[in-house]
Parts: C-alpha cells; structure tokens; sequence
C-alpha cells in the first residue's frame, strides 16, 4: 500500500494542474449536446439528531416527500428517468428495498431500475457520480440521483461493523479500518500539529457563515419544504401527534465564538482537540439531483443549474482518513488539467475540523472559497445525504462560469472530489 509520503508526493498541487493553461478550462466550458447537465438540485432542511424535526420517521420518508416536492417543484415528468442512484451509510443493504420504494411512492415508474451506494460520507456524491457515468457512456439519457439518511434511527451501536478476527490480524491498516472516526481526527490533528484553537477558530467561521446564510434566506432556494409528524409527550406522559412543515436547517446556532468552545471537553481523547463544537454534528436530511443530456434538456425547455465535469476517488491510510481531500483535490485538478486557482467554491466536508483545516492548508486553498454558507460542524452531517447536499449549496454559491469542488473524507481511509460549472 502506498504511504502517505508518496501519495503526497505524487499528487502535490504544485504539479501539472497549476500549471495548465486557462485554454483547457474555457474547453471545460463548452457546450456540447452530449454534455451531462444538473436541472434541479434541492434538498430538506437538515434537523437534529435524535431530537429533531425528522427524529420520529425513517429515511425513506423522508426521501419520498422530499421527491414529491421536487418533481412538483420543477414541473417535471418522472417517467422519462432511465435510472434511480440512491446513496446511504446506516440502512441495512445501503436501504435498497425502503429507498426503491420511496422512489416509487414518489412517482418514478416500475419500470425504471434502482441502485443503491455506501461509500460512506461520499455516498451522496457517488450516487451522482454513478448517474453521471451512465448518461456519459449511453446507458441513459436522464437519471436521478439521491442521498438520504436518518442518522437518529439507525446511528449507534448497531452501526459498527464487524471484522473477522484473521482478517484484523493479517493487517494494520486493515485493523485501522475499524478505528473510530474520532480516533482518526485526533490522529490527524496531533500528526500534522493542528492546534485546538486554529480548529475552534475554524468552527466558529463555520457557524458564522450558517447562521448569516440561515437568517438571510440563502438557503431558501434549494430547500424544498416537507411536512411530517412529530410526536410529543406531555406533562402527564400522553403522547401527542402534531404536524409541521420544516423548511429550516436547526444545527446552525448563534453566538458561537472561540471562547463558548474552549469550554468544551475533548470527546474522544482525555488531552486531544476534537470535541462536539468542532466536529460534525449527527443530522437526518436527503438530497436529490437530476441529471440528463444537455440536449435532452434543451429539448424539454428545462433550466440548466450546472455541468458535470468529472469525480476522482483516492485511498488513504485509514488511521488518518480525514486527510481525504488534501488527496482527492489535486487528483481531480491534475485529471481535468484545471489550476486550483481557477476553482471559485470549494464545498469541503467539515467532519472535523482539524482534517478540513489539513486538506485547505495542503493544496493551498484561500480560506474565503471554502463552504462560504457553513459546513458540517454547523448544518450537519447526514452521512449518506451530505455529497448530495453539498452540490445542491455549490450550485447557488457560484456565479455562470465559475468552477466548483465539492469534496469529503471517507471512513475506512478514503476521499473523493467532484468538479462542476455553474451555468
């Protein structure tokens, strides 16, 4: 297995990409019929784990109402879907029975085919990934991809996985797979000497950014309203059912300043740096995405959101799997031939964040251009949701023409990026 010394090596964003010429990237830009195109691109609100507004359903609810609105939302026929992607950490089988049949609740016919992805925190993405694949090699003209996940239903003990004995004993980095996710943050911070208080600082800026796109209505736009009922438990212990339309994310929080957060303690190592105010929060959310040819929309009058360029995945030392995206990153540009500087948003999941600040610093990155609407330590991490949820914030953080990454580390030491264009 390569170490990380040679992976760094080999893909050092001061390699070709940096240097490609601005004549690829305006390549990038052209528009051909045969191109892979977003037309919608919406989302949930994200709500607390265990105590939020999706606590009381399971995911497959939430993705049938979620693809409910969006196929209302955008007047579009389901009928002319070639295939369905769903991607899904926590669910048994990655939720292939429960999601197939949301995605039929929902509208799409029978007839049309369903895979569903566990690639863990990438799921999203990759069920993305896998649609757009399929559009570039003919298999399909329009498919429809999704992320789900109801983390307060299935996130816990149950999650863990289980290893044969000789296959933990044959391997360290095999074992390492199992490490808990916490553990790998720590190992991150403490390898690559990222202070508590740079991560906290990192935070902060994180709920800043959620809370000023939360009041001032920047998500509003690809957060599709659903209804659910929740229940409650009264003063005198009767349980009552109540609906209620959520169309707010609930983890942003106000007031959160570096000095609020050195008051917590450390959550997975008794003298470490990762604790809850820096670390992703546990979330239940879906996401969807539609994607066809661009001459398929043309043909359908349909708006274009976007453009799919292409998605890279890389492994890593499962110890310190955080560092994900310092990896995938340059990968991807060095693939597309497109300098770093030319990318205007970069959507990095913020799992912690010391591996976050990792990859930024690695490849370079302004600060200014990474999750300008917040990450994950303050909207939330739906594990499956998230490369789904991202794409959908990417598309309204840049301007025509502008490039954008969305990018994640990966349990069990991974990461992967994606390129896009606004349109």
């Amino acid at each position: 297995m390569q170490r990380l010394s040679q992976i760094s090596n080999q893909l050092s964003p001061n390699g070709d990409a940096n240097k490609s010429s601005s004549q690829n990237v305006q390549k990038l830009r052209t528009q051909n019929d045969n191109d892979v195109v977003i037309v919608a691109a919406n989302r949930t609100a994200l709500t607390k784990g265990f105590k939020g507004s999706f606590k009381d359903i399971n995911s497959d609810e939430i993705l049938y109402k979620l693809l409910v609105e969006l196929f209302k939302n955008n007047k579009f026929d389901p009928s002319i879907i070639g295939d369905v992607a769903v991607g899904n950490v926590l669910n048994p089988g990655a939720g292939v029975n429960e999601h197939r049949a949301a995605v039929i609740a929902a509208g799409v016919p029978v007839t049309v085919p369903f895979i569903a992805l566990n690639r863990q925190c990438s799921s999203g993405l990759m069920a993305i990934n896998d649609i757009a694949n399929k559009i570039l090699t003919s298999q399909i003209n329009c498919g429809l991809a999704c992320g789900v996940e109801s983390m307060s239903k299935n996130y816990g003990p149950k999650a863990i996985p289980k290893v044969s004995k000789s296959v933990l004993k044959a391997s360290n980095d095999a074992k390492n797979c199992l490490l808990p996710m916490g553990n790998t943050s720590e190992n991150v911070n403490s390898k690559f000497g990222l202070s508590r208080n740079e991560q906290d600082e990192f935070a902060v800026n994180s709920y800043n950014k959620a809370e000023k796109a939360v009041s001032s209505g920047l998500f509003k736009d690809e957060i599709l309203p659903i209804t659910v009922d929740i229940k409650a438990k009264g003063h005198d212990g009767e349980v009552s059912i109540k609906s209620k339309i959520v169309e707010t994310d609930e983890g942003p929080r106000k007031g959160v300043t570096v000095e609020s957060l050195s008051k917590l303690k450390p959550a997975f190592k008794k003298d470490g740096s990762s604790h809850a105010g820096n670390s992703s929060q546990i979330s239940d959310g879906a996401a969807a995405v539609l994607l066809m040819t661009r001459e398929l929309a043309k043909s359908l009058n349909l708006n274009i959101l976007g453009k799919y360029i292409a998605t890279t995945n890389v492994g890593v030392p499962p110890d310190i799997m955080g560092i994900g995206p310092a990896i995938a990153i340059p990968h991807l540009l060095e693939q597309c031939g497109v300098p770093i500087d030319d990318i205007s948003v970069f959507e990095i999941n913020e799992a912690f964040a010391g591996q976050a600040l990792f990859s930024i610093k690695k490849n370079n990155i302004d600060l200014k251009k990474v999750n300008p609407r917040g990450g994950a330590i303050a909207l939330g991490h739906p594990l499956g949701c998230t490369g789904a949820r991202q794409l959908c914030t990417l598309l309204r953080e840049l301007e025509t023409g502008q490039l954008g990454v969305v990018s994640m580390c990966i349990g069990g030491g991974q990461g992967a990026a994606s390129l896009f264009i606004k349109e």
